[in-house]
C-alpha cells in the first residue's frame, strides 16, 4: 500500500530545497526531458550525467527521469514513432504488440529508431518546458505560505543566485 505520509514529505522536502525555484525547476525538466527518451535502462545515468555537465539540481533531475514509468511507456513510444514518422513526411507502419519482449523491442527500435528518437525528442521537449513552468509555479506558490521560505525565494530573485 502507498504510505501517502512518507509521499508527502518527500515532496516536501524536494520543495523546499535550499536552491532557486528556477534551479530546481531546471532540474527535473532536463530529467523528464530524458525521461521521454527511448534509452531505456539509461535513464537514472543519464539524468545524473547531465545533472553533472550542465550543473542543475541533480536531486530534481534523477525524479524528474522518473516521470515516464513503465505503464506509460508503450503510448508515448507509439506516439513518438507516429509523430516521428509524420515529421520525416512517411506513413506510419502499423505495429503489433501482441508479443512484447526484449528482443521484439530492440528490433523496433532498429528499424524504427530514428522517426522514434525525433518524436521523442518532440514530445520530450514540450513535456520539459510544461513541467519547469508547473514546477516552479507550484514552488514559488508552496514557499508563499512559509515567510522563511518566502524571504528565502525573494532574496534569491532579487540577487540572481548563481546556478552551481
Amino acid at each position: 500500500m502507498i504510505d501517502t505520509v512518507k509521499w508527502k514529505e518527500r515532496i516536501r522536502k524536494l520543495l523546499t530545497l535550499d536552491s532557486h525555484p528556477g534551479h530546481i525547476s531546471a532540474g527535473f525538466a532536463v530529467g523528464v526531458f530524458i525521461s521521454f527518451s527511448p534509452f531505456f535502462g539509461l535513464h537514472c545515468i543519464l539524468a545524473i550525467i547531465a545533472a553533472f555537465i550542465l550543473r542543475i539540481n541533480k536531486v530534481t533531475c534523477l525524479t524528474g527521469s522518473w516521470v515516464n514509468t513503465p505503464f506509460t511507456v508503450v503510448p508515448v513510444l507509439m506516439a513518438s514513432y507516429r509523430l516521428g514518422e509524420a515529421i520525416l513526411g512517411h506513413q506510419p507502419e502499423k505495429i503489433i504488440l501482441k508479443d512484447l519482449n526484449w528482443t521484439y523491442a530492440i528490433e523496433l527500435l532498429e528499424s524504427h529508431g530514428a522517426p522514434i528518437l525525433i518524436g521523442s525528442s518532440i514530445i520530450g521537449f514540450a513535456a520539459a518546458i510544461i513541467s519547469y513552468a508547473l514546477l516552479y509555479f507550484i514552488i514559488v506558490r508552496f514557499r508563499r505560505g512559509d515567510d522563511t521560505l518566502s524571504y528565502l525565494t525573494e532574496e534569491m530573485k532579487e540577487t540572481g543566485e548563481e546556478l552551481e
